[in-house]
This record gives structure tokens, sequence and C-alpha cells, in this order.
């Protein structure tokens, strides 16, 4: 192969790392060699029975897990697992509490914070006997505006141990997205920051917390935090150290419940309508996550574990999950470059972390910035990197083995709010090749399908699961007759997950993400994914990063791109030249815009995703259906009425 190419293999891990990874134990247990993957995958989704029972057993579920592990339904929404078993799931991520620490939490303005396993369960024990004196109980609804920081962790847990139902948002939401999502959900408590610290900067949240706790009537404000000076809050409302103050530590009353019964509710982006509230059960989040991590991310016990995430997204719920393998939580809150760009490169050495998680994004921004962290810094506890949120480039590959570290696990991970988990993701006992994700996950009967249903490969097509999955949503909340879950699952190809990717399975098992189904591009009648696009045009230089929508043309379509070029750099013909001759030669024709537009910024979700459809409903004219769930919503501005997409 030749290189530089896809598929090219940069990293193999050694015959001593694959025998001591979690995976290689598990694959010998069932009877399949260390480095047979693609035969323990089969396995596992041939017989779904005897893998989750051997699964619970091998990652040591703590709860009553019955006889029964899978009860298949009429079809996959109705399957269900483990229907005898009743766990908490902070119970098993509170496990072994001891003077091993927990978490180490970090803020921007330099704030650290530590705490033990022990101070963890006795902080959440308070926590939990002041929810319950509060009247918070199984099925009620804790929603939080909070950081990425101790209490919300603590929080979040003794939630979970009273079998309530959480449902967070980041600080940086305003009044209006906090309260689209969160005054669905008719919550009895509002946990919330009065202020957070970004970029050297207070932000006041008191406008946020009382649209939300207006909006649904809740019945007390926790405060985590002083409130600003002046700020006054509509409800009764009262500082977390203050409504803690009456309990002392005790050994937690966990409430078992059912397998999926509901943990949290997750938010959809937005974009398309209200946000929808996506009800997680704690059974197959706690079995699901530790899967990933124990299994896929090889973390062990004692290790740090980092990813950069806020509490707006699924991620951070991921992350938490990570107490109950054992590991050590590495927390980060505020702007990742700040006070300078390698600041959580910096991190990884100050804190030892070994698996450091992040966004695609964040990995190109380093590559675009000229960090070169294996000259600046030791690196040498850094055993994986996990990367999500969009497509990893390809040359991100390359500058991850050549600037980052040699021998390390990339691992390009791809699943979503929709499972909070992965279909598709790492593999430890298997190499690293360039541009690709290693396989579907365990479990996840992953396939790529074509518009009419055939199954292809090597070509790109729907990403579909078609057996059950632990992790599939419970409900969408206000859905009572399901309608809306069907419609958005199960519609696209009857009886058959339809998960809205566009992808492409490799020869070597691997697959490529080419973007969202419901954003891929058609001039000509020709499907292209716009991840193919992307990872032509952020080669070039002058690009910092791009958008590509279908703009509606002459009963056809074409490709408009719009460019973020670096400060200072105006959009000539030569680089426009530049971009179309990458793209022609790097992808096909049929790739290359009929326009290209420079705009100074592009429309991104909350979590940092770029909106490739409110840009195209946008340049079309049509209401954008949220505009909310943006966090820039105001540079739509940029997209309207342009002159150059009228001829």
């Amino acid at each position: 192969m030749p290189e530089g190419a896809i598929g090219e293999i940069l990293w193999r891990p050694g015959p001593e790392r694959v025998a001591a990874s979690a995976l290689a134990r598990f694959a010998r247990q069932q009877g399949f060699a260390a480095t047979d993957y693609a035969g323990l995958l089969a396995w596992s989704n041939a017989e779904p029975e005897t893998f989750y029972r051997r699964l619970w057993d091998f990652l040591g579920i703590i709860g009553e897990r019955g006889t029964r592990t899978v009860l298949p339904g009429p079809d996959l929404r109705a399957t269900k697992f483990f229907p005898e078993t009743r766990l908490n799931y902070a119970e098993n991520l509170l496990r072994e509490p001891d003077e091993r620490l927990a978490l180490i939490a970090h803020r921007d303005d330099g704030t650290r914070r530590t705490l033990t396993r022990r101070e963890l369960h006795d902080f959440v024990s308070r926590c939990t006997q002041a929810m319950v004196a509060e009247g918070i109980g199984p099925g009620d609804r804790v929603a939080a505006i909070v950081t990425n920081d101790v209490e919300a962790i603590a929080l979040y847990l003794a939630s979970a141990a009273t079998g309530a139902v959480w449902a967070s948002c980041s600080p940086d939401f305003g009044p209006a997205a906090a309260t689209d999502r969160l005054s669905q959900i008719a919550p009895g408590l509002l946990v919330a920051v009065p202020s957070y610290s970004y970029a050297g900067k207070l932000v006041d949240t008191t406008a946020s917390i009382n649209a939300v706790a207006d909006a649904a009537q809740v019945r007390r404000i926790v405060l985590l935090g002083s409130p600003p000076a002046g700020a006054s809050y509509s409800r009764p409302s009262m500082t977390l150290e203050k409504w803690v103050a009456p309990y002392s530590p005790r050994p937690i009353a966990y409430h078992r419940q059912a397998f999926d019964a509901p943990l949290a509710i997750l938010f959809s982006s937005g974009t398309t309508g209200k946000p929808k509230c996506i009800v997680h059960g704690a059974g197959g989040l706690l079995l699901q996550h530790l899967k990933e991590h124990v299994l896929h991310c090889d973390i062990r016990r004692g290790d740090r574990l980092f990813y950069y995430t806020t509490c707006g997204w699924m991620m951070w719920n991921w992350l938490v999950t990570g107490l109950a393998a054992g590991a050590t939580l590495v927390t980060y809150d505020g702007n990742p470059a700040y006070p300078r760009p390698e600041r959580l490169l910096d991190l990884v050495d100050a804190e030892a972390i070994n698996i450091f998680g992040t966004s695609a994004k964040y990995i190109d921004s380093c590559h675009k910035a000229g960090l070169a962290p294996r000259a600046t810094h030791s690196l040498r506890s850094l055993r994986t990197v996990l990367s999500t949120g969009s497509p990893l480039l390809p040359e991100s590959f390359d500058y991850i083995y050549r600037d980052w570290k040699a021998d390390l696990h990339l691992a390009s991970i791809s699943g979503g709010t929709d499972i909070c988990a992965c279909f598709l993701g790492g593999v430890p006992t298997l190499p690293v090749r360039r541009g690709e994700l290693q396989a579907a996950m365990l479990g996840m009967d992953v396939a790529t399908l074509a518009a009419d249903g055939a199954p292809v490969a090597g070509v790109p097509g729907e990403l579909v699961c078609r057996n059950a999955h632990v992790s599939m949503p419970v409900a969408f909340w206000g859905d009572a007759d399901g309608s809306r879950y069907r419609a958005t699952y199960f519609e696209r190809f009857p009886g058959i997950w339809a998960h809205g990717d566009f992808v492409e399975r490799r020869p070597s098992g691997g697959y490529v993400i080419h973007g969202r189904s419901d954003t891929t591009l058609n001039p000509g009648g020709v499907r292209i994914g716009t991840a193919e696009i992307y990872r032509q045009v952020e080669i070039v230089p002058e690009v910092l990063e791009a958008v590509a929508v279908g703009q509606d043309w002459q009963g056809d379509q074409r490709v408009i791109l719009f460019v973020r070029l670096r400060d200072g750099i105006a959009l000539t013909g030569e680089i426009e030249q530049a971009i179309r001759g990458r793209i022609r030669s790097g992808a096909t024709p049929r790739h290359v815009p009929a326009r290209i537009i420079a705009v100074p910024e592009i429309p991104r979700t909350r979590s940092g995703k770029i909106s490739e459809i409110a840009v195209r409903d946008t340049i079309h004219g049509r209401a954008i259906g949220d505009d909310t769930a943006l966090a820039n919503p105001e540079c739509l501005a940029l997209f309207r009425n342009l002159p150059e997409l009228a001829d």
C-alpha cells in the first residue's frame, strides 16, 4: 500500500501489549485467539445471551443479575436485556471507597482540586441525603446547569443513587436554550453554577437559572457556589454548602432498580426542531460504557482518564462511568487553549494521564497551530488517544504519530447522543490504519446499506445496526406511544436501526465516515459525504475550517463550499484554484464545489460540531428549527441572501 494512503498501517500493538490487554483476556476466555477480533465480534452478535452474561461477569457488575440476559421481542426495540436484574449505577461507580484518587479537577483559571474515592463517596452520601429530604426519589428529575467539575459528578451520582433521573446542560447555554431542554422534563430540583469562568472572564448565569426555574416551577434551586453580587432568584434557593450541612457521611442506601430504569436524559442538538429528550437506562449505560472502557480502550484500575467535554455532551456521562473501571478521572473546565495553546498537553505530563480524549477538531487545531508535543513534552504516561465529534482527518492520524508519540493507540470513535455510546471505535489488539475507525464494537451488528437496503462494502452507505443493543434509548420523554422514537430510528429501513451516518466499510474491517446522511450532497444524483470534501480542503494551509452544503439549483443540486481562512488572508483566485485542485485530485471532479465563499465564522452546535443543516437551510431561506441549539446563531446572517448564490 502506498505511503499516505487510506488504510496504511501506522501503528501495531506489540505482542506483550496485546497479551496484557483486557480484550485479549476476554477473547481467550471465550475460546478465541487474542488477535481474532473478527471472530469475537461475530460471536458476540450471534450469541447475545452468552455474550452479555459473560460480559457482566467479566466486568464485575454489582447487582442481582437474574438468569435471563436477553428476552427477544417482536422487533428490536421491544427486546429486553437482563429482565430480572436489579442494580444501581452509582453503586458500581463508588465501589471500594478508599484513599486512591477518584477525581483531579482542573479549571482554566488554574484551580486544581482532588478527591479520593472515600471523599467522593462521602460527598455523594451527603448529597443523596439532601435529595431525599428534598423529596427527590425514583423517577423524579434533577435538572442541572453545571460545569465539568467535582460538584456536578457528585450530584449526578447522588441522583443515580436515589433512582432519580439526571439531565444537564453546560452553563454556556443561554436562557432559551437551557429552558427548551430542561423545562420539558418537569424537574423537581435545579442544581446550577451561579457563575463560571472562561478564558479569564466571569460569566453570570442568573438569567438562565431563573428562566429554567420559572418555566419548570422547580421546588428548589441549589447553587454550586456563592451567587454574584445583586443576584436574585425566582424560586427558593440555597447554596450547596448549606444544603448538605445537616448531613454527615454514612453508607449510601442505593436504590436498586430494573436494568432499563431511567438514569439520564440527554438532548438532541435541536437544529431541526425542539430538542428531543432521549432517556437512557442505568444498566445499558453502565454495561455499554464499561465494555468500551475496559475492552476497547483498555482502561485499567489506577489509570488516569481524561476527556475534554462539557456536561452538555454525552462524552461527560461516558467519562464519569470510568470510575467503575477503577480509573482516576482528570477533568477540565474552560477554554482548552487558555492561557496558552498547550494547556491540555501540559496536563498530560502534570497529571500522568494515560488515556487522553478529545475532539477531532482539537487535534486539527493543534496541527494548524504548529504544536509538536513530541519535542516539547514528555508524554511518557500517554498510552491511548481517543478522538470523536467528527471524522478524524487522515492527516491528523499522521500528525499524532509524527508530532505526538509514535507508540500509542489512536482510536477514532463514533456513536452519538442517541446511544450515549459507540457503534465504531478502537480495538487495542488490532493495528491502527490511516483514516480508519478500527472496527465495530462488540455486540453491535453494524452494516452499511445502499438506499434500497442492500448491503454494500467498499463504497459509502447508510450505517445501520441489525441487532438490539443495550444502550438503545429507553424512550423519548413525552413520546407516550413511541411514534417519534420509531420514526427517528426504524422507519428508514423497517426493523433496523438507522443511525444517520454515511459510512464506508473498508477491506480491513475498519470504517471511514463520510458525514451525516441527512447532509449528504447529491450533485447529478451522485451521493457525496461532506467529510470527503473536508479531508481535502483542510489540508490547504490558508483554510482553518470549512462547511459544505448542497444548494438546490435548476432542478439539480450544486455543491457550495464556505471557508474560514487564517487571519489576514483573503480568498484570492489562486487560493480558490488550490482548493479546487486539491479536491479534484484527492477526491473526484464531482466533489469540486460550484462556488467557494469566504466567511469569518461558521455556525457550531454547543457541543462544537459544525452545523451543516443550519447553513443549508439558511441559504435556501428556510427557518432554522431551533437556533438556540447553536453556540453562535448570529453568524447565520453571513449566509443569507448571498449574491454569489443567485447565479
